[in-house]
């Protein structure tokens, strides 16, 4: 049997008309953000979630992030003090999630929170998502759009080869800008680290636990298939070399070293990496400071097995 593939459909208006019906209609589509392509469907709908975790196969204790067009919509749905509205503030639209308490009155489908008494919400930057808030009116749960612990997706191609048929759509506006997930927040610590740096947000890592309190904590996750080899400086007979600066390779995540650059090409270059005849990927190392520490994060998680 021949596998099917989603539609691809370019951003416009009648793209996201198409892709707001299909939400309205209790369905999924998967939808660009500033960090990565986003498996979106209404957040007050129980089963539209559910066909989110259905399609990537996510285990159903891992919460979700809901998306909300400003921080008005966002104080209907969770319950901020001046530190979390300080944060929206300077932050809102861009790449912060914030875990808060859940409002008892939010409307929100218990499987998004995964029955916890916070939610994880922000609000994007990207047209194309602020654009499908507009036209569904409906806060929408949004995790990447790539099957559960696999690589995530910053291209409208990485969604189609992930999931397939299980996502009927794609809202394809093209390569995503920031490449890796939001930075979360909640108890005045950083829950996952993201484009927004702790340096920029003044506040310290949270300490490693076993306990999901906020999405992107699993400790295997953004995974390629291969076995992923960490700070190599040299290329091994059976691996493709992801380089950076002055470690060159098969591919390179910044030839200059610019971590920045480096966060924006991190996933998609792990796609190719994937995509590669050695069955091995090895990867140069990566500066901790700033956005390298959420880099690191991502590509401990990703060697995990």
């Amino acid at each position: 049997m021949t596998a099917q593939h989603p539609r691809i459909v370019q951003y416009d208006d009648a793209a996201v008309a198409e892709a707001a019906a299909l939400i309205r209609a209790g369905g999924i589509v998967a939808v660009p953000t500033e960090t990565v392509y986003g498996l979106a469907a209404d957040a007050t709908d129980a089963e539209a979630v559910a066909r989110i975790y259905a399609a990537k196969g996510r285990p159903s204790f891992n919460p979700l992030i809901v998306h909300l067009p400003d921080l008005a919509a966002a104080e209907r749905i969770a319950i901020f003090d001046s530190h979390a509205c300080a944060l929206a503030t300077r932050w809102w639209p861009g790449p912060l999630t914030l875990v808060l308490p859940l409002r008892p009155d939010s409307g929100i489908a218990s499987l998004v929170t995964a029955g916890l008494d916070t939610i994880a919400i922000r609000v994007p930057a990207h047209r194309a998502m602020q654009a499908l808030l507009a036209a569904t009116g409906r806060p929408l749960a949004a995790p990447s759009a790539n099957a559960s612990n696999a690589i995530s997706p910053t291209r409208a191609a990485h969604v189609a080869a992930s999931l397939r048929e299980r996502v009927p759509l794609i809202l394809d506006d093209g390569p995503t800008s920031a490449g890796l997930e939001s930075t979360i927040v909640g108890s005045a610590m950083i829950l996952r680290p993201g484009p927004i740096t702790a340096e920029q947000l003044g506040l310290p890592n949270a300490p490693p636990s076993e306990q999901i309190t906020a999405p992107g904590q699993l400790a295997t996750h953004y995974a390629p298939a291969k076995p992923l080899r960490l700070d190599a400086i040299s290329r091994a007979p059976d691996e493709w070399l992801i380089g950076f600066g002055a470690i060159t390779g098969d591919d390179t995540l910044s030839p200059a070293g610019n971590p920045i650059e480096a966060a924006a090409r991190l996933f998609d270059a792990l796609h190719r990496a994937d995509a590669a005849p050695p069955p091995r990927i090895a990867i140069a190392p990566i500066p901790a400071a700033g956005i390298g520490a959420a880099i690191n994060d991502r590509l401990r998680r990703a060697a995990h097995r």
